[in-house]
């Protein structure tokens, strides 16, 4: 049974938010912690400062109800969920600095007895890590009151969700959680247990965190088959998605669809972990990541041979996130795609449509043959029309309107 009634949740971003904002609904009292004060402020107005369904209405009851509050120092309570971001190092290894920067954060604040969880996507070792870590702020205490020390609590609960549904599968999902102690598990899975309809498994954190890269890397791999496939079918003149289609009637056999590579805090990093971990070991892995990260490439001489001889071009770009109906652009082949077809056709007008943001990107926006266009009026001035996100707006586009121009569809929405 939970007993605690006062969390801080570092980081208010895609994962760290909606976290706060049902622990508060569900009686929680939940201060979140971002170093961006807009970040802080738009929270505290109970408005979010991204797209996410259903979220809105989470966060703007918790605050009325004065269950969320927003600050950019970290308060003195009773747990600490820490969701930062885990990008990795230009070597591919994990950058731990948001990580250690949370744990400065929470250290002076400790007093004995915390319980502290790490959300952030991270290599085994890394809940461990930060356990070293805040105990090498605050020697007074320990990880499993050993000398007659206080004892903190730290464990690992990595996020399941899938952007556009979170609000849902926050609830309704199955959570794995490790603890460095068998103590520190059973307290995080008693917290989780307030909104966690699923079935919360208990384990170590190291294993715990590589069950999440795990998830990830299965997921990598598969979708590494669909875009391999893509480039053979497209070599061999066969249409992919007839072909995926035809295949996946096998009682056994689910191909996923191929798409313009992989994008996502997620997928696209976490499996880099796990060959850091192992560089030996990992070949499948490591594989599968280089051929998703080849796909862009693809996709851009797909586009030069549909423009050539033409430099003036004008290039419909139809979608900027790496998956459909959200404005989530982290990792993204589409933007990726974007920047590059702009410097390598510097004459093409490149218009990019993307119903969910209002700016381009840093990546993009310095560029000055990319702009942002509306759909129709892009559509009318395109000579070639690039598919890479299926976003719903896009499926209602009228195939008639797209007579007389070169398609690269990477999505199979018209084909």
């Amino acid at each position: 049974m939970n007993t605690i009634e006062r969390v801080a949740v570092i980081g208010l971003g895609y994962i760290g938010l909606p976290t706060a904002a049902i622990l508060a609904g569900n009686g929680v009292s939940v201060v979140g912690v971002d170093v961006n004060s807009k970040t802080v402020e738009s929270v505290n107005r109970g408005e979010v400062p991204f797209v996410e369904p259903d979220l809105a209405s989470y966060v703007a009851g918790a605050v009325s109800q004065q269950k969320l509050k927003a600050a950019t120092e970290t308060p003195r309570t009773e747990a600490y969920i820490v969701a930062v971001p885990t990008p990795f190092n230009p070597d591919r290894t994990a950058d731990v600095s948001y990580i250690e920067a949370a744990a400065r954060g929470i250290a002076p604040q400790l007093r004995g007895g915390e319980l502290i969880i790490l959300e952030s996507t991270s290599p085994p070792g890394t809940t461990q890590h930060l356990g070293e870590y805040i105990i090498g702020l605050r020697p007074d205490l320990s990880l499993d009151g050993a000398n007659g020390k206080q004892s903190i609590h730290v464990a690992h609960c990595p996020e399941r969700v899938l952007p556009g549904r979170i609000m849902i599968e926050l609830v309704t999902n199955d959570r794995i959680v490790g603890g460095l102690t068998p103590e520190a598990a059973e307290l995080a899975k008693a917290l989780y247990a307030v909104f966690c309809q699923g079935e919360i498994l208990v384990t170590d954190a190291a294993t715990a965190e590589m069950a999440k890269l795990v998830e990830n890397s299965y997921r990598d791999v598969n979708i590494a088959f669909a875009n391999e496939l893509s480039v053979i079918s497209d070599k061999l003149g066969i249409n992919v998605w007839e072909l995926i289609k035809l295949a996946n009637h096998h009682p056994r056999v689910n191909i996923l669809q191929p798409g313009p590579g992989v994008g996502g805090h997620c997928i696209a990093v976490d499996p880099w972990f796990i060959v850091a971990a192992a560089p030996d070991e990992a070949k499948l892995i490591r594989q599968a990541r280089d051929t998703n990260d080849a796909k862009p490439e693809w996709v851009i001489e797909k586009v030069t041979e549909r423009i050539a001889g033409k430099d003036d071009a004008t290039v419909a770009v139809l979608g900027l996130a790496f998956k459909a109906n959200i404005d989530d652009l982290r990792e993204s082949p589409a933007v990726a795609i974007t920047e590059m077809l702009g410097r390598k056709h510097g004459s093409a007008e490149i218009l990019v449509v993307e119903p969910h943001v209002e700016s381009l990107p840093r990546q993009l926006a310095g560029a000055t043959n990319i702009r942002l266009g509306e759909l129709d009026a892009s559509l009318e001035a395109a000579d070639v029309v690039l598919l890479l996100v299926d976003h719903d707006q896009f499926k209602e586009i009228d195939p008639g309107v797209l007579d007389g121009k070169s398609v690269v569809d990477t999505r199979g929405l018209w084909q």
